[in-house]
């Protein structure tokens, strides 16, 4: 009998943002595959006898391609694990969640998917932005940033010119980002924020307008989150997050919970 697959986001990087569905099926897995961004206290929660496989993506390296996590979660579950797919952020947010589902569903495997805490919305929380708000933005956009490079297939015209702007993972397109947005209708003078780490003990924020943001990001490294608009100007105000403080905040995700897994 097949087992059944869990897609489980695991939030942005501070290990306590996880759901508490997800981290009792994550303590109930026979199997993890997991991301690069999940913090390994995460996986100090699941079983000791669980298979852990790291099928971590860095830019510009993949470890293993897409099609061999699809055959590998397939292959596991029709072992009749238990198997969880750990994901960054939410499965569903530029996780390629949806192409895992897909190919789950294509063979006949039952899944199911814990939505997780997006960077869009907790990385700038983190730092203070909110990205709406009443006074200065009533929407927001979020758009990957892999593909905003000289061969960009965004339709930029099509980008909101008022409200905030969410671009993740583009810290290497960071100039052509900014380019792009002047050319197509915002100030040069629009706050921004670059968020290197975000939610993590490691977090570094950088603030600026679009005239200045990618000069002043140069050593900034992925993972990192571009805020654009005027939600930024509030980030000093409203800074509660400090890293050094929060070490060991998450220490212990001691949590008494009662979600049934289904038999396998």
């Amino acid at each position: 009998m097949n087992g059944k697959v869990y897609l489980i986001g695991a939030g942005p990087g501070d290990p306590g943002l996880i759901t508490v569905k997800g981290l009792t099926y994550l303590r109930q897995a026979d199997v993890i595959l997991y991301d690069r961004l999940v913090h390994p206290q995460l996986l100090d929660e699941a079983p000791v006898t669980a298979e852990r496989i790291d099928v971590g993506k860095e830019p510009k390296l993949h470890r293993r391609p897409q099609g061999e996590i699809n055959e590998l979660l397939i292959a596991k579950a029709r072992e009749g694990k238990v198997v969880v797919r750990l994901k960054g952020g939410d499965p569903f947010v530029f996780g390629r969640g949806g192409e895992e589902a897909q190919a789950l569903a294509e063979a006949g495997i039952a899944f199911e998917v814990v939505p997780g805490v997006t960077s869009a919305i907790a990385v700038p929380a983190y730092a203070g932005i909110p990205v709406t708000h009443r006074d200065f933005a009533s929407t927001f956009t979020v758009v990957t940033g892999h593909t905003c490079g000289p061969d960009s297939v965004i339709d930029w015209e099509a980008l909101p010119k008022s409200g905030t702007l969410v671009f993740l993972m583009g810290v290497r397109h960071l100039p052509e980002i900014v380019e792009q947005l002047v050319a197509h209708g915002r100030a040069p003078e629009t706050p921004a924020a670059v968020i290197e780490w975000g939610t993590t003990t490691a977090q570094v924020v950088v603030r600026g307008t679009l005239a200045d943001i990618a000069e002043k990001s140069k050593k900034i490294g992925p993972p990192a989150t571009l805020i654009v608009g005027e939600v930024v100007k509030l980030s000093e105000q409203l800074t509660w997050f400090d890293p050094l403080s929060n070490a060991e905040s998450c220490q212990g995700l001691s949590i008494p919970l009662k979600v049934e897994v289904e038999a396998h």
